[in-house]
């Protein structure tokens, strides 16, 4: 009697060894059916992947043949080494997972797509083994993939956001080259070509500045390029800041620049005044940076209003601002005015609606009669006939000069 008592709790113990041998080899069984039909697991999930995922239906047959079964072949193998071994995707393994999935999106992969083929293809695979397995094994093999994927999909996910960040970023980097390299006028054939962009032959060189207002940087440049990359249907070549930018457009867009500025407004929520000028070729763009350039300064002076401007829009204005003793000499005719804020305005008023009056009078909200008054004491402190055209010109060249003079 004592020695089968002494005996029961090692036959219970070989009862349980059994058991659990039993179960491993069990368990086992059904890894090796897996990958005894790897091959065919592998060419299940490749055809479901390109039946059902628009980017691989695209792929050339060799292609699916090749690498993209080559790549189901080895996750196949390593969820079956894993669901041997109860456990998930190790350090080293999870380390293969996430250098493919930059290798991938470095040469196209799309994210969407790359998430997409794991959960169909392991439903190819499911179907296929749910033939020959029974439910413990299945809930078994659905379990760990589960956990599969919630280790793996994060993983594949960060690197591969990671790198399409570092591409984005390199082609930041390769436009901003370019751009500089076309407004300095050097070489830039070959940037062009690393950022995929077709040079024109001729350039419209377009320095714009944004009035006050707005958001921080970041959204009014995004806002500002999504604005010309709509208008034009094409990505545009463009120096952007918070306050405005040069834009080089191809060839010449004639009318339809007034409206790309205008969509700029609508975008950002403030206005927009542009100066421009043509290149006719990659070798006159910085010339015609240059005059973009004196342009918008000018119309910054000036206080010009919103729009768009070229040379022969401020040629008075363009040849006055060149160095010469007929600018201080035409700006101090206004001297008299100084400490007589009211009738500077009032002319600046008078010069700026072309000498309508009633205009004039209707901005600065007063009687015409006032106006009158105002003119007839500026000119007698200026000495000048405001009823003849010669005084006329001279006044409107004396207001331009002082505007110009101002630092």
């Amino acid at each position: 009697m004592d020695a089968q008592l002494f005996m029961w709790p090692v036959c219970c113990l070989c009862a349980s060894a059994a058991t659990f041998a039993c179960k491993y080899w069990a368990m086992s069984r059904f890894e090796d059916r897996m990958v005894a039909r790897i091959p065919e697991l592998t060419r299940a999930a490749v055809e479901r992947c390109a039946a059902e995922i628009p980017f691989y239906g695209l792929l050339p047959r060799e292609l699916l043949d090749g690498d993209v079964r080559a790549a189901f072949d080895q996750t196949i193998r390593l969820v079956t080494t894993t669901l041997r071994e109860d456990r998930g995707p190790n350090a080293t393994e999870l380390t293969e997972i996430i250098d493919w999935s930059a290798r991938r999106a470095a040469e196209g992969l799309p994210l969407d797509a790359a998430i997409a083929a794991y959960p169909v293809g392991w439903q190819a695979c499911w179907e296929l083994l749910a033939e020959d397995a029974d439910a413990a094994d299945l809930r078994r093999y659905g379990a760990h993939v589960l956990r599969y994927l919630a280790a793996v999909l994060p993983a594949l996910a960060l690197a591969h956001l990671h790198e399409q960040q570092q591409i984005e970023g390199q082609r930041r980097d390769t436009r901003r080259g370019l751009i500089a390299a076309l407004l300095a006028g050097e070489p830039a054939a070959d940037l062009a070509e690393q950022a995929g962009v077709a040079l024109a032959d001729a350039y419209l060189v377009v320095v714009f500045r944004l009035g006050p207002g707005g958001d921080d940087a970041r959204p009014t440049v995004r806002r500002v390029q999504a604005a010309l990359d709509a208008h034009q249907q094409a990505d545009v070549l463009a120096a952007l800041g918070p306050d405005g930018g040069t834009i080089l457009l191809p060839g010449s867009p004639g009318d339809g620049l007034p409206a790309l500025m205008e969509r700029v407004a609508e975008a950002t929520s403030r206005t927009v005044t542009a100066a421009v000028a043509t290149a006719a070729d990659h070798a006159a763009v910085p010339g015609a940076l240059a005059e973009a350039e004196q342009i918008a300064d000018l119309l910054g002076r000036l206080d010009r209003p919103p729009g768009v401007y070229r040379l022969d829009d401020v040629l008075l204005e363009y040849q006055m601002a060149r160095p010469g003793p007929a600018l201080p000499a035409l700006a101090a005719k206004l001297d008299p005015l100084d400490g007589r804020p009211v009738l500077l305005d009032t002319v600046r008023t008078f010069v700026r609606h072309g000498h309508n009056r009633a205009r004039a009078a209707a901005e600065l909200r007063i009687h015409r009669n006032t106006l009158d008054y105002r003119l007839a004491k500026v000119a007698k402190l200026v000495g000048l006939d405001l009823g003849s055209p010669d005084g006329l010109r001279i006044l409107d060249a004396a207001v331009t000069a002082r505007a110009l003079a101002r630092p």
